[in-house]
């Protein structure tokens, strides 16, 4: 599930990302929302499922639910790019020279730590709206509400990108900082409303976060390697997004309560944040010639210059 997960999801985003170089943000805000509304429909549809037909045959339906993914991958269409190459030059494969890319590794290490604490809440949220004496429904209401935000952060995020007042590197860290502080007060949230507002908060900027991430991808390396590096950014995520929750549970395991755990998670999101600072162009006051999306990123046939200021 998790190798079909990446074969659908990297090439959708690069595709995506292809189709509409200049509005690239409000393109990929728009269709990660898909994420949120499908986590809304499942969340009640799951447990139908289950009790109807039993695990085996939830399991069948989802999966019939998932081959319709391969009527949308139908949809998807290869451009002709005059000013990209369709490929790496040979001797100097794509991924090899993004591994020798120094603003991209930052950026890959940079979400690496975002992941690391960006999770916690959607895993841990709801045992933390039990800890606070939430029933089930309720707790259940909680997500909900996370989830609705979410989504309409990816799309508000992607909408201010697309008029931007500032680089998109600047307008990512914005909202990974908010993101972070949201995730720093969740322990403040020790009643159901409380909670609730502070789930709201902490959903919307997570959400903003989305769109912003894989369109800073085609920024720091350019458009045309973006499949290349979404992958490969995503394989380096996964280590930040595998260790965060469960590092979380034993704080909690270990003082008995999610408030450690909480300010951990929000931590590493504050860490990422700052790596952010270090990427080329953060600082520049207008969109540069690397592409509609003024990327900073490495030519089609260009191998990157490594130095110690990479």
């Amino acid at each position: 599930a998790g190798l079909g997960w990446a074969l659908v999801f990297t090439p959708s985003l690069g595709t995506v990302g292809r189709y509409f170089p200049a509005r690239r943000a409000l393109a990929t805000g728009l269709a990660m929302s898909g994420a949120s509304v499908s986590g809304l429909a499942l969340g009640p549809l799951v447990p139908l499922l289950l009790d109807t037909y039993g695990w085996r045959g939830a399991l069948l339906l989802l999966a019939a639910i998932s081959f319709n993914l391969m009527v949308a991958g139908a949809l998807l269409r290869p451009l002709d790019v005059p000013s990209e190459s369709p490929g790496p030059p040979r001797g100097q494969p794509g991924l090899s020279r993004l591994l020798r890319h120094g603003p991209f590794l930052r950026y890959a290490l940079a979400f690496v730590l975002v992941d690391a604490g960006y999770y916690v809440p959607y895993v841990h949220g709801p045992a933390r709206a039990h800890e606070v004496g939430c029933d089930e429904r309720r707790a259940g209401l909680v997500m909900a509400v996370t989830a609705v935000a979410d989504g309409s952060g990816r799309v508000v995020a992607g909408l201010l990108a697309a008029h931007p007042t500032a680089p998109l590197l600047r307008h990512l860290f914005g909202w990974s900082v908010l993101t972070g502080l949201a995730l720093l007060l969740l322990p403040l949230g020790t009643s159901f409303g409380g909670l609730l507002a502070l789930a709201l908060a902490y959903g919307f900027c997570a959400g903003a976060i989305v769109p912003l991430q894989f369109t800073g991808v085609a920024e720091v390396v350019g458009a045309g390697r973006l499949v290349h590096a979404i992958g490969l950014m995503q394989m380096f995520e996964s280590f930040g997004s595998l260790l965060g929750a469960p590092f979380a549970g034993w704080l909690r395991d270990l003082t008995g309560d999610f408030t450690v755990s909480f300010l951990a998670a929000g931590a590493f999101l504050l860490a990422g944040s700052l790596l952010i600072l270090t990427l080329p162009g953060f600082f520049r006051t207008s969109r540069g010639e690397g592409g509609k999306e003024g990327g900073h990123g490495l030519a089609p046939n260009e191998a990157p210059t490594v130095s110690p200021s990479t």
